[in-house]
């Protein structure tokens, strides 16, 4: 290695044709090198050196290593004089401006010690190689010296007698001498060997080589941010410096304006009252106009603020999405899991249901075959006797033994129930009035045994089943809470529409044990159902005022699809119009359902239409079936204690009980049908014919108040009637006829009893031809008294 010559530092000058020639290096070879001219002096360095000043100027050419230097002071070292010297032997520029990159980055400090060292083996490299690039420039061969140097090197591969591994290393060897000599001296491309692949190199080798590149950015990195934070505080210094003399200048100006006075005697328009105003309401005009638009816009973000809050809170409500498809899955699991649960039971229930209307109906039909068979054996019994011929020689009839005892049977349970009466103290009552309902000892033996078998069935149905799948209430609760968090869904899905399809399973299993025939039989409203949906119904947040409604429907479509398909089967197959007792307890139910829970206000539903069908033929069927009233000669009847009178009185009692029971549906059933019914079918033509066949007499007067005082008083209420209805008119002409026939009796008395009927039944006009043509006089106060 050659001695290091000792540094000898000194300042100079550079300008910024110094950077320009560094960086082009001249076009000939061994042209001298431009000196850089001294640029003119500054007014002095910044307290940091020449680094503040190079920096202070924009960044110039760089060197070898691409770092711009400025135009500021240089400090140069003795190593000048080695540069100098090379310039002298012919080279370009190159080396001086290495010289001075070198000299700057010694100044600034930026490098290390081993960057410096670096640059100048690279410097020394690259001066030598453009001095051997020069020379075999100027040295250059002919062709034939090229043609001999060829043939010599292929006689010398030929030669050899194999070819050598070591190729590569010899060829690359040789290759780097003859680069020395000749630099036309290479291989031909067919003999050169293409290295496809970079050298491998160590690993200490890739490590020092990464740290070298790392260590250059850090230092160009770091040495342009420092370059370029001074450059910052010298422009703000600049600007600030700038500013100050602006601030002079406008100081200046306004003394001038302070000094400048006003000059009085310039004049201005006159001045008017009227212009003041006018400009003064324009002005209030503009400014109200102002005021309103900022009114509106007031308004308008109100407004916004409104809606936006409205927003925050829908998105608040429906951010929500997890716990309402938590809530709806279970709901929809819910809702699965009782249908499936409904699904299973029903045929459980269909069959309690069916033991339980077979059992009843089986009594129904016992009771009614019974009293038909009654009546048929005692009617025989009857002509037997009425028949001369057929009697043996002591008065007696001989019948066979099933009349004997069907007849011992009926005289029994009469007796009973005289008895009952007389404990009970009833003595105004009359035969054939009676239900003759009662059961023997054997059969309400089995009755009883067979109705609870079906009712220890019914209490098993729902036994294995939780309350939320089989208590109606449980139910609601559920709907209740999906209409009270999702009200919107809960409309949408029609839920008020499904609710009675989904009850109707379990309001059956609990009219199984509701009897509607029987006097003491808990009405509708008092059931657990009708309160559960009713209280659904009440909390429900639909408009009250809505007809359409689907949840204020749900009481109306359950009645109307469960329970009057119910109450239509007893009716049909149970219920026996004969009895009061079970006529009034089924009036009452139906009232409350065709009147207070009709579907429509308007038009009559399907279901309630039905039920009002079956009511009539039930009635229809019982006229024809039930009433028979015989008819025997006078002298059969005048002894009332005869077997016959008895049977005739039993039998007109009878009928005329029905027809009290079939004008108790008064309001319920059209009144034209019952007055067809009623009057026309059965007291026209079973009624009055008993009547036209007993004797006058109290007891004829006695029948005809008993069927006046059935008749309903809504038909007879208009004051303005003179003549009854049409279908009384057979009545009337028989109290007319009684009346006559009594007149002239010892019972005149009951003449006036005849009179008030009349009245009261709205016969007026002829209840007074009949008192004008017979006289009565004292009668004239009843008729006036309406």
């Amino acid at each position: 290695m050659a001695h290091r010559p000792p540094r000898t530092f000194r300042q100079r000058r550079t300008d910024s044709s110094d950077s320009d020639s560094a960086e082009e290096p001249c076009a000939e070879p061994g042209a001298p090198g431009e000196q850089a001219a001294p640029g003119p002096e500054e007014e002095g360095p910044p307290p940091g050196g020449g680094r503040a000043e190079a920096a202070e100027r924009p960044l110039r050419g760089r060197g070898p290593r691409g770092r711009g230097r400025g135009r500021g002071p240089v400090w140069a070292t003795s190593r000048r004089a080695a540069g100098a010297a090379t310039r002298a032997d012919g080279g370009s520029g190159v080396p001086e401006s290495r010289t001075d990159d070198l000299s700057t980055d010694e100044e600034d400090g930026t490098y290390s010690v081993s960057e410096s060292k670096d640059d100048q083996s690279s410097s020394s490299n690259s001066s030598s190689s453009l001095e051997e690039e020069f020379s075999s420039v100027v040295n250059i061969p002919d062709a034939a010296f090229v043609q001999a140097a060829r043939k010599k090197r292929e006689l010398a591969r030929a030669r050899e007698d194999y070819i050598s591994l070591d190729v590569k290393h010899n060829s690359i060897s040789d290759m780097k001498k003859n680069s020395d000599e000749d630099s036309e001296s290479e291989p031909d491309d067919h003999e050169k060997r293409i290295l496809f692949t970079p050298k491998p190199q160590t690993l200490r080798q890739r490590m020092a080589e990464e740290t070298t590149i790392r260590n250059e950015e850090t230092s160009e990195e770091s040495q342009e941010d420092e370059n370029q934070d001074i450059w910052e505080q010298q422009q703000m210094r600049k600007a600030v410096k700038i500013t100050e003399g602006r601030d002079i200048h406008l100081s200046h100006s306004s003394e001038f304006q302070t000094v400048k006075k006003f000059d009085t005697s310039i004049l201005f328009p006159p001045v008017n009252l009227e212009i003041i105003k006018k400009q003064l309401n324009t002005r209030l005009t503009l400014l109200q106009d102002t005021h309103r638009s900022h009114l509106r816009e007031y308004e308008k973000y109100i407004e916004d603020v409104k809606s936006s809050k409205n927003a925050i809170q829908n998105l608040e409500n429906s951010s929500n999405q997890a716990l309402n498809f938590k809530f709806y899955k279970s709901m929809k699991i819910y809702v699965e899991n009782l249908i499936d649960c409904l699904n299973e039971k029903i045929i459980n229930i269909q069959e309690i249901e069916s033991s339980m209307h077979a059992l009843l109906l089986k009594q129904a039909v016992t009771l009614t075959k019974r009293r038909q068979d009654e009546l048929k054996h005692e009617s025989m019994y009857l002509q037997q006797l009425s028949r001369k011929g057929e009697t043996a020689t002591n008065g007696s009839v001989t019948i066979d033994e099933k009349t004997q005892w069907i007849l011992e049977e009926v005289e029994s349970r009469r007796a009973q129930r005289r008895q009952a009466r007389a404990l009970s103290g009833n003595c105004d009552h009359q035969e054939g009035t009676s239900s003759d309902d009662e059961l023997s000892s054997a059969d309400m033996t089995d009755f009883q045994k067979s109705q609870g078998d079906i009712l220890q069935d019914h209490k098993k149905i729902f036994e294995d089943v939780h309350d939320d799948f089989c208590n109606i209430q449980n139910i609601l609760l559920k709907f209740q809470q999906w209409r009270e968090k999702f009200p919107d869904s809960y409309y949408e899905a029609f839920i008020g529409l499904c609710i009675p399809k989904l009850l109707s399973p379990l309001i059956r299993v609990q009219l199984i044990v509701w009897n509607p025939l029987k006097f003491d039989s808990i009405g509708l409203k008092q059931m657990p159902w009708f309160t559960s949906i009713e209280e659904f119904m009440d909390h429900s947040m639909e408009d009250s005022k809505k007809e359409d409604s689907s949840d204020k429907k749900i009481l109306s479509t359950v009645i109307n699809k469960t329970v009057i398909p119910h109450l239509t089967d007893f009716i049909e197959f149970i219920w026996d119009p004969l009895s009061t007792s079970q006529t009034t307890s089924l009036i009452t139910h139906c009232r409350m359902i065709l009147e207070e829970h009709s579907t429509c206000e308007n038009e009559v539903s399907k279901g309630k239409e039905g039920l009002l069908k079956s009511i009539v033929s039930r009635m229809k069927k019982a006229i024809e079936d039930d009433v028979f009233i015989p008819l025997y000669p006078k002298s059969a009847v005048e002894n009332k204690t005869s077997p016959h009178s008895k049977f005739q009185e039993r039998q007109f009692w009878s009928a005329l009980k029905l027809f009290h029971n079939i004008l108790l549906w008064v309001g319920l059933v059209p009144d034209d049908t019952l007055q067809e019914l009623g009057l026309g079918k059965l007291l026209n033509r079973y009624l009055l014919i008993a009547l036209l066949n007993a004797i006058p007499g109290p007891d004829i007067v006695k029948k005809c108040n008993q069927i006046t005082a059935y008749l309903p008083e809504k038909w007879f209420e208009n004051s303005a009637m003179r003549t009854s209805i049409p279908q009384l008119e057979n009545f009337i002409q028989f109290l007319l006829q009684s009346a006559q026939k009594l007149s002239r009796s010892e019972f005149r008395d009951e003449v006036k009893e005849i009179i008030l009927i009349l009245v009261k039944i709205r016969a007026l006009t002829q209840a007074e031809s009949f008192i004008e043509e017979y006289h009565l006089d004292h009668l004239k106060s009843v008729i006036n008294q309406v």
